[in-house]
């Protein structure tokens, strides 16, 4: 069949809530005074690649299970007002919602709220079957229960990616991602030694490429079984908020990946998007478009965004 979406995005939906504190870890007391405010907006991994991939030009199409709930109707709009596709499977348990904490450094500690999701949920497997065969490519985000959904995602065809996050190479949860991608994102946080549980992932599982982010020192590439190190992109503003910075840089990676490009380019793309990310305020959500990017590439400074 014909490819009708570039980049299918399954899971990662919702709403957070965010708060601005003084420090992280938040001093102990009976009450803070935050500025600039607590602001509640649509926005989480999925909804940032989504938005990122879509802001770069590729067809992009979002499915994830949203409940009929004030948090549905804010992710519902985000994709709307962006011209994202979005199929949204009805979800008893609510909108997935999460409270982040951002400190003074652009740090943040996430409250995932455990209530909104049933061990029973599953996306539909004609659904995935039928939007994966028209896909030239699917992002699995790891939220439930996306898991279920990467053995007819195979059967399906596209290629796959997906983003550990911080993950600390031994939480099993992870695995089925790690083991089925072709593609693996992942931050260097929680890992004392990323290389060998980057080449761990390459040899057990299907990926070509593992990328793994280390924030302020960019991030490394294994490929072809050669680790790389991708020097971090200098922000084109004071950062403010780390918020959604994996995203952006997973995002702009596969822009030049489905473009064509080796993956040394497409790291140092991640790591331009990545960078701008971190100057965007936790309380809105924008992505660097496509001529932003190059501009960034070429040594200009990136100045044209998608946001709101």
């Amino acid at each position: 069949m014909t490819a009708e979406i570039d980049v299918l995005v399954l899971g990662g939906a919702g709403v957070d809530t965010i708060v601005h504190v003084p420090e992280l870890p938040v001093p102990l007391a009976d009450s803070h005074m935050i500025q600039p405010g607590i602001v509640t907006r649509a926005g989480q991994s999925g909804d940032f690649v989504a938005l990122g991939t879509s802001a770069l030009g590729l067809r992009t199409h979002h499915l994830d299970l949203i409940g009929d709930d004030h948090e549905g109707d804010l992710v519902r709009a985000l994709h709307r007002d962006h011209g994202i596709a979005l199929t949204a499977v009805p979800q008893p348990c609510g909108t997935k919602r999460a409270v982040n904490l951002v400190g003074p450094d652009g740090r943040r500690l996430s409250l995932y709220d455990a209530t909104r999701w049933a061990e029973t949920d599953r996306l539909p497997e004609e659904t995935v079957r039928d939007l994966a065969a028209v896909s030239r490519h699917a992002h699995v985000v790891i939220t439930q229960p996306c898991a279920e959904a990467l053995p007819v995602l195979r059967e399906a065809g596209p290629t796959l990616s997906t983003d550990l996050h911080d993950w600390d190479g031994a939480n099993p949860y992870h695995e089925p991602f790690a083991l089925a991608a072709d593609l693996v994102f992942l931050s260097a946080a929680a890992l004392t030694d990323p290389e060998t549980t980057m080449r761990r992932i390459a040899g057990r599982g299907r990926a070509a490429v593992v990328v793994a982010t280390a924030g302020a020192e960019g991030a490394y590439l294994l490929a072809d079984d050669e680790l790389t190190h991708i020097p971090p992109a200098d922000p084109p503003a004071p950062v403010v908020d780390s918020n959604g910075a994996g995203d952006a840089f997973a995002a702009a990676f596969l822009w030049g990946w489905l473009g064509g490009e080796t993956p040394g380019h497409c790291a140092r793309l991640g790591a331009l998007a990545g960078a701008y990310a971190c100057t965007v305020p936790s309380t809105r959500v924008a992505a660097i478009q496509r001529e932003a990017l190059l501009a960034g590439v070429t040594g200009r400074v990136p100045g044209t965004v998608s946001g709101v």
